[in-house]
């Protein structure tokens, strides 16, 4: 149970500070959402050092149900601050639980989360904010190639960072080949699919 209280109660303070902010009007809209995903993502990286993999999947199904709610009875309006339609938020516990169910290697699990999260975050904060002069559009989704570069550069410091302390079997054409595809997958996933498609490439590719 302490180890329950341990993984939620962070991620809970963290969307009741996001939630504060929100109606203090310090933050608003996607660069606010997508710093949240970024800090609940880079903490949910590190559950496998003292949950085991079944009570992941049970936490992201819970965290899943409070998504839905927070959707349905607009609870939580700094996650829903969204003008697009997406179900990113509910894709993105999918995501987690995914992951967990397809890898029982905590760092495997941890790259996935990590590309889903802080790759897929900086691609957004970067892109809203610097790519303005480069944008395109795929399915109806507004990207930009700053904000893709970005996905790849957070991309390869991840592996890098992975691999420098645990020593996972990527090839070299691994580290140049997985960025490039995540990144187009993140470009392709519409309405928040990226959230699922992502960890799954990344878990398969790694295992």
């Amino acid at each position: 149970m302490i180890k329950i209280i341990l993984a939620l109660g962070p991620i809970l303070l963290m969307l009741v500070v996001s939630e504060y902010f929100w109606r203090k009007k310090l933050v608003r809209g996607e660069s606010s959402r997508k710093l949240l995903h970024i800090i609940i993502g880079a903490y949910v990286a590190t559950w496998p050092a003292f949950l085991s993999f079944s009570a992941i999947q049970n936490i992201s199904a819970a965290f899943l149900v409070v998504v839905l709610l927070s959707q349905r009875f607009n609870i939580f309006k700094a996650i829903n601050d969204v003008k697009r339609k997406t179900w990113g938020d509910v894709l993105y516990a999918l995501g987690i639980g995914l992951a967990a169910t397809l890898t029982r290697d905590p760092w495997i699990f941890a790259v996935a989360i990590l590309f889903m999260s802080l790759s897929d975050g900086m691609a957004g904060l970067v892109g809203s904010h610097f790519g303005k002069n480069s944008r395109y559009t795929i399915f109806g989704n507004k990207k930009s190639i700053v904000g893709t570069l970005a996905f790849i550069l957070c991309s390869f410091a991840i592996l890098i960072g992975v691999q420098s302390v645990h020593s996972l079997a990527i090839t070299p054409l691994m580290f140049i080949v997985l960025p490039f595809m995540a990144a187009a997958l993140e470009n392709l996933g519409a309405l928040g699919s990226d959230n699922i498609l992502i960890p799954v490439l990344v878990v398969l590719a790694l295992s």
